[in-house]
Order: C-alpha cells, then structure tokens, then sequence
C-alpha cells in the first residue's frame, strides 16, 4: 500500500517551506537522495529549473501547486523513480522523455557512449565513410542518440521489440533535432537487421532471473521485466546477440555491451568463443564511476 499523504503540504505557503516538508517526508519512507528528489517534485509540480527554486524559496505557491506536488510526493514515497514521475531523465547531456515500456537511463550506461565515442576514431581510421552506428534494444533511444549528438559524421539505426519504447524514442530524436540521422525498426535483436555496422552498442538485460525481486523496488518494481530479465545466468541476451555479430560488423568493427558488475571475462568469452577479439581487460574507460568494469568491447578481427 502507498504511504498516506495526509502531508503537511496544504500548511506550505512557500517554495521553501514545500521542499523542507517535502524532504522529510521522503526521509522518513526511507526514499534515497531524498532532498534531491524533493527539488526535482516541486521543481516539476511548478513548471520550473531546479536551479530556480534556490533563488525563490519565498515564491509563494497555490492549491493547484500543493496538491500537484503531493500527488508526485505521493508516487515517489511509494518507491516510484522520480524520473518515472517526472517523465524526462538527463542522460549524457540530453534531456530523454521515458516510458513504461522503455529501461531508465543510469549513468553506469554512459560508460557505454564513452567507449564507443573514442572507438570510432579507431574506425574513422580505417574507413572513411560515414560512421555507422547499431544500437539493439534502444528503449528511449539514449545510447544512439547520445553518439549521434556527439558524431556529427554518424548515422544510426535503433531497434527495439516494443513499439512503445520505439515511438518515445522516435520522440526524442525529433527533439534534439536528430531524426534525420536515425532510422527505427522493430527487431528482436539482431533478426531484422540487414547491413553492415562499424559500431554496435547495446545495453541488453543482464540481470540474472531469480535476482530481480531482490533488486530495489525503484528497479524491482518499476522497469519493464524485458529490459532486467537476462534469464538464469543473466547471459541470454549476449548469447543471442554475439551468434550474429560478425555478420552485421564491418571489418574492424566494434560492438560495445554494458554488462553487470560481475559479467565482463563470461561476456569476453562468449565474444572470443565466436571469433571476436575483446579489448584489453585493464582499459580505463571500460570502468563505470564505481570501479567496476561495466562495458565489454570487442571487435571483428583484422585485415591480413
């Protein structure tokens, strides 16, 4: 059951007096990073930047207001992510709309960008054409188009099985003014691809079936089950996605994967065990902020 929300929020005449009884309220349910979420609701609920609110905390606000940001304070006490409430994640400089049906964007993911973004001034080395860029299981479109944003040379084409999560992210590639470098299709991993790829990222689903309820609610509870679910091992999608690899790389391509904090030399081994050459283990940039190594990278071997 929801926490009650008899909140003191109808008493806050203020936009500080709304973000202190906001903040404790999110503290005593045991909401992490509780003073941040609260700036982000109340920064919602009144259709402004969070930086504003620290130049207003005697704006007043009106019932309208209050009862918005008890709604969301709500959703958020119950363990509802505040980007799910919000609708909208920043991802590696990019606001991203998000879904129900779309994964939310972490920053552990733009490990992935990073890794791909300084591969491709390998590639842009041996083949000079526009890069061209796969990304299996878009979701919001994060990964593709934070490489699009930063390549002003790509092209890239985005799958997804779910044409909810295809369609927000066919919305946030028109708004960043990048739908004329991306196409979208709908495939079951590499299935309904046809081409050749200098780069290929992914952020498949990792996380081994029977941990997931142990997970945090905000992740247990929230995100779609076919963007966690990596069956009993968690390696179901790498095995899948790594049979077909080679036949969509162009010679001395890359694919880039996001992997668990645990997963990196099984997913380097399945990749060798179908004729693909991971980079060295010890590259920093593989590393996410935490240490642990979270992207694996490995390419198509190369010419004789």
């Amino acid at each position: 059951m929801s926490p009650s929300v008899d909140i003191d929020i109808a008493s806050c005449r203020t936009v500080g007096a709304a973000l202190r009884v906001a903040a404790a309220h999110l503290t005593a349910t045991g909401v992490p990073d509780a003073a941040v979420d609260a700036r982000h609701i109340v920064a919602h609920a009144l259709g402004i930047e969070r930086a504003a609110l620290l130049l207003m905390p005697e704006h007043a606000i009106d019932a309208g207001a209050q009862g918005r940001i008890a709604g969301a304070l709500a959703r958020r006490m119950a363990r509802e992510p505040v980007s799910r409430i919000i609708g909208v994640r920043a991802f590696h400089g990019l606001s991203l709309e998000i879904g129900p049906e779309t994964l939310d964007p972490r920053p552990d993911t733009e490990t992935v960008v990073t890794v791909a973004i300084e591969l491709a001034a390998e590639i842009r080395r041996a083949d000079a054409g526009p890069l061209r860029i796969l990304d299996l299981g878009t979701g919001s479109g994060a990964i593709a188009l934070a490489l699009l944003a930063a390549l002003p040379d790509a092209e890239a084409t985005a799958t997804d099985i779910s044409p909810a999560a295809l369609a927000v992210a066919e919305r946030n590639a028109e708004r960043h003014g990048l739908a004329g470098r991306i196409r979208f299709i709908r495939s079951h991993w590499l299935e309904g691809v046809a081409g050749t790829y200098h780069l290929l990222v992914a952020n498949p689903p990792y996380i081994p079936s029977a941990e997931i309820a142990g997970l945090e609610p905000e992740v247990a509870h929230w995100e779609p089950c076919a963007s966690l679910d990596g069956g009993p091992d968690g390696l179901d999608a790498y095995r899948a996605i790594l049979g077909e690899t080679r036949r969509v790389l162009a010679p001395e391509g890359w694919a880039v994967f996001e992997v668990g904090h645990d997963q990196a030399a099984d997913v380097a081994a399945l990749a060798a065990g179908h004729g693909l050459v991971p980079a060295p283990a010890d590259w920093a940039a593989l590393r996410d902020l935490g240490g642990y190594t979270r992207c694996v990278a490995v390419a198509t071997p190369r010419r004789n």
